[in-house]
């Protein structure tokens, strides 16, 4: 489902590199998202992800936050939507807990 994940801290230089990936939703469309958190809960690695803005005008103040389950099978690994509402309650909370000094959150 992911083109590509850049992994933080590859460029050697200290300019900031968004970590991106275009993934295709259930219309066919790609979207962009640069993610900015990722942990592991209860033995599954989630990553907090928003749609990607490249001008910094272009930024949506109210954008959504997207929690990601990677999984893995015998195609590889693969990101999954959270959608049951007793996990993605959980996680929500420890990534706006972890990302509440950085950002916005309200």
């Amino acid at each position: 489902m992911a083109d590509e994940i850049k992994t933080p801290g590859a460029d050697a230089e200290n300019e900031y590199q968004p970590d991106l990936m275009t993934l295709e939703d259930e219309d066919g469309n790609e979207i962009t998202f640069e993610v900015i958190d990722a942990l592991d809960h209860k033995g599954v690695h989630y990553l907090a992800v928003v749609e990607y803005a490249e001008e910094e005008e272009d930024v949506d103040e109210d954008a959504q936050l997207v929690i990601l389950s990677v999984g893995e099978d015998a195609d590889g690994e693969y990101l999954d939507v959270v959608d049951d509402d007793e996990t993605l309650m959980e996680v929500g909370a420890l990534f706006e807990k972890r990302l509440s000094d950085s950002f916005d959150i309200g």
